[in-house]
């Protein structure tokens, strides 16, 4: 899988990953600010008729852009189950074995049917097993406990949990200061 680009805002603050050909047109619309880290892509243009020169643009690893147009980052990063199990380090929370992830399923702490949300801090990962076990209880009345308390991710590890192994060093460096102390990314 090829490498994606980080694109931050021009404060910094991560907001997405993009790929190659969007940071081209980042790029040739002025709106990438600044930037930082290696070069993921070296992009050919045409010749220049009076040097004879071809042109060409350098995608770095992690660009900033300003610019009313862009959106702004999201306070709380969607809930998907990759994402989830991910965070979890592909854990049963309830267990402890690690799985894979069609073997994982996502759990709500407190069940829906007993008004629990479908928010980060509310869903772990679970192996099917434990799942069924736990069904709509709460865990105090089945005398089971969470090895790890569920909680909502921040914007730079919420990028770094859905890159997963695409992500280059030079953008896990940029990120891992703006993750949250406990974190395990």
């Amino acid at each position: 899988m090829e490498a994606r680009i980080l694109r931050l805002n021009a404060a910094g603050q991560p907001l997405e990953w993009i790929d190659w050909q969007l940071a081209v047109c980042l790029y040739a619309r002025d709106l990438v600010s600044w930037s930082l880290g290696g070069v993921v892509r070296k992009i050919y243009g045409g010749y220049s008729r009076v040097s004879g020169r071809q042109s060409y643009i350098e995608v770095p690893a992690i660009l900033a852009c300003g610019g009313g147009r862009l959106a702004p980052a999201r306070l709380v990063p969607p809930l998907s189950n990759p994402a989830l199990f991910a965070r979890d380090n592909h854990q049963c929370l309830y267990c402890g074995r690690f799985f894979s992830p069609r073997e994982l399923s996502r759990d709500h702490v407190k069940p829906r049917s007993r008004g629990g949300r479908d928010r980060w801090t509310n869903v772990v990962a679970a192996c099917r097993r434990c799942n069924q076990r736990k069904g709509s209880w709460l865990l105090e009345e089945l005398d089971m406990e969470l090895i790890a308390l569920p909680y909502c991710p921040n914007a730079a590890e919420y990028l770094a949990l859905i890159n997963g192994s695409r992500i280059r060093e030079d953008q896990v460096e940029y990120l891992r200061p703006q993750f949250a102390r406990l974190s395990h990314l």
